[in-house]
């Protein structure tokens, strides 16, 4: 048995493993919370058996099993997109928000929490019928679609990649400074419930909401894995992957797209949640020793869910009423991971 195969075996190893945990820690948040529920009732309920207690049947279904499942998307959706961006800027700082987007998103929730004033608050959207939460879904979709335009408009006249990273972030500070001054206007309980929004949540979302999310994020996921064999000509650098056959203009185009999608729909549905992004590429290529995006993406995909569910459950304290902002949590978990990877790999520029 040569080399290679031993390598894909590992590989697809490590897969299955990565996915067993995925599930066990999947049923654990489930299972933990202000009401503790054993994990062989939780087990009964998701395959559609009756259970003794009604009570926990409800809680599964309504309140844990959609948070769950926003979990999982989430934690894949910004790990992919994070690392696309790295790949693309081959910088090990990227993520999925250094284009803009997220601060986009977070304009149009601006937009209707504060500057358009008591009107069209979320209380009175709801007064009028309108599910508010899907009003700031909408708005947050609008403000990302928005920056994305700009973007993609000025990628089609710069090519150089640091350039584009440059105007990213200009954008986002400007987006940023917009927000500030609505907020200097708006009066204090405009400025908590936009403040509660940035903390970011994964219990926001409904089950009706749940299927029109996971359509996105699945869609997006797949696009990226089918960008992975770009993915991997961009790492030997523009010149070659052109010289290869690759449209690097489309290609980048592409990947900003699907970036865009992923990180404009959890920012839309969930809030505004960071460091998973830059965080799980790095612990994913650490954890392989790859750079082959064959590889990388499924492993983002499970090591993102995987860390968003144990951010779930630190979030929710179990055993207490208490649930601290997830972006909190992602913060606290995120940093000592790529410090220690820093620390471990010592020159984070070898793999791009």
């Amino acid at each position: 048995m040569n080399a290679i195969t031993q390598g894909k075996r590992l590989r697809a190893k490590s897969l299955i493993l990565l996915g067993l945990m995925l599930i066990v820690l999947f049923l654990l948040d489930i299972g933990l919370g202000s009401v503790r529920i054993p994990v062989s009732e939780v087990v009964k309920t998701l395959l559609g058996q009756q259970i003794d207690n009604s009570g926990w049947q409800g809680i599964i279904l309504k309140i844990r099993l959609p948070r769950a499942v926003t979990a999982i998307l989430a934690g894949a959706a910004l790990s992919l997109g994070g690392l696309q961006m790295q790949t693309l800027f081959r910088n090990p700082l990227a993520g999925p928000s250094v284009l803009g987007i997220t601060a986009g998103a977070s304009l149009g929730v601006a937009a209707v929490m504060l500057a358009a004033g008591t009107v069209t608050t979320t209380f009175s959207i709801r007064e009028l019928g309108v599910d508010g939460s899907w009003l700031i879904i909408i708005a947050s979709t609008l403000g990302a679609a928005l920056v994305l335009m700009l973007i993609l408009g000025i990628s089609f006249k710069i090519r150089d990649n640091v350039v584009m990273l440059i105007v990213g972030l200009m954008v986002a500070n400007i987006t940023i400074a917009v927000v500030s001054i609505w907020q200097f206007f708006s009066n204090p309980e405009q400025i908590q419930e936009y403040i509660l929004w940035t903390f970011g949540s994964l219990g926001g979302v409904t089950n009706e909401q749940l299927g029109a999310l996971a359509i996105i994020v699945v869609t997006g996921v797949i696009l990226t894995f089918f960008l992975s064999k770009t993915l991997n000509a961009l790492l030997l650098g523009e010149d070659y992957a052109q010289s290869m056959g690759l449209n690097v203009k489309w290609a980048r185009v592409a990947i900003i797209a699907t970036t865009s999608i992923l990180a404009g729909a959890i920012t839309g549905f969930c809030g505004p949640i960071g460091f998973v992004g830059i965080a799980v590429p790095h612990l994913s290529r650490s954890f392989l020793n790859t750079s082959d995006h064959r590889t990388l993406v499924p492993t983002c995909a499970l090591v993102g869910g995987i860390l968003m569910l144990v951010c779930d459950i630190i979030s929710q304290v179990p055993g207490s009423q208490t649930v601290l902002p997830v972006n909190a949590i992602t913060a606290l978990i995120g940093s000592p991971i790529v410090i220690w990877i820093i620390v471990k790999r010592k020159n984070l520029k070898a793999s791009f």
